[in-house]
């Protein structure tokens, strides 16, 4: 349970940031991963090369990350929006191949460690089991994060306008709102939140370009599961599903790598908009 919910945390975050981004821009974003992936490099560069700690590393990667999404957003994506999604993935393939090749060249494959700070060493007796204390850390900052993104779209006057922008952008410009400022930042905070995760996700894994490449394929299977731009729904079903893979590994470990996957041709074939999207 512990492993589940520790993997459905980063798929909950990873998921989030794409439902942000598809159901606010509608990119299909294949960059997600290796944002991701950056974010966990970030941490690990400034803390081997400039002595910065995990908790500015918090801040600073998703800062950097998603400075680096808002380039990304002005020179390259806004001129996708009115034509095929298809262009868009592709695109966001490309940025991925190539992001994960300069890692690669730069740092190679076999991976950096990341130490646990110090203040969420050891573990904690919860009586009915032992509870390493990074772990519940990192299950509580995702639930936090996804919560306050959830709050934050749906139930804020800001995320009314991000929403009504989607809907007919003219319209909110005409009132003076700069909807591509809000696009552009909407974008920079998607991969923000990657970044975030990245970071949360750097000292129990090892801090490899492949990172991203290996996740990214299961988080897209969970936003499919949710429905696409479903924000609350990715945020359950991560989790969900998280649980539910971590229980396969005890029961039968052998269906692990694929119980996300048959859980998707399922829900596609009884709702192919997903469990909490909607019908077009």
């Amino acid at each position: 349970l512990l492993l589940g919910l520790v993997n459905g945390s980063f798929y909950a975050m990873l998921s989030l940031g794409l439902a942000v981004i598809f159901g606010l821009l509608g990119i299909v974003n294949f960059a997600h991963g290796a944002l991701y992936m950056v974010g966990a490099y970030v941490a690990w560069i400034g803390m081997d090369r400039f002595g910065i700690n995990y908790w500015a590393a918090l801040v600073l990667a998703p800062l950097v990350v998603g400075a680096m999404g808002v380039v990304i957003e002005r020179t390259l994506l806004k001129h996708l929006y009115k034509i095929d999604p298809i262009y868009g993935l592709l695109l966001t393939f490309g940025l991925a191949l190539i992001a994960e090749g300069l890692f690669r060249e730069q740092f190679g494959v076999s991976g950096q460690s990341y130490p646990v700070p110090e203040l969420l060493r050891g573990a904690t007796d919860l009586g009915f089991m032992i509870l390493p204390n990074y772990r519940g850390w990192i299950i509580f900052a995702s639930l936090i994060v996804c919560l306050g993104t959830w709050f934050v779209i749906e139930r804020t006057r800001l995320g009314a306008y991000l929403r009504a922008a989607t809907e007919n952008p003219s319209l909110v410009q005409a009132f003076g709102i700069n909807v591509p400022m809000m696009v552009m930042l909407t974008y920079g905070a998607g991969a923000g939140l990657a970044a975030l995760a990245g970071v949360l996700a750097a000292p129990v894994i090892q801090v490899t370009p492949l990172m991203g490449s290996n996740l990214i394929i299961i988080v897209f299977a969970v936003v499919v599961i949710a429905g696409m731009g479903s924000i609350l729904g990715s945020v359950l079903t991560g989790l969900a599903l998280g649980l539910i893979e971590g229980l396969t590994k005890v029961f039968y470990p052998e269906a692990s790598n694929i119980v996300v996957f048959v859980i998707m041709a399922l829900v596609l074939m009884i709702k192919p908009a997903g469990l909490f999207g909607k019908e077009p």
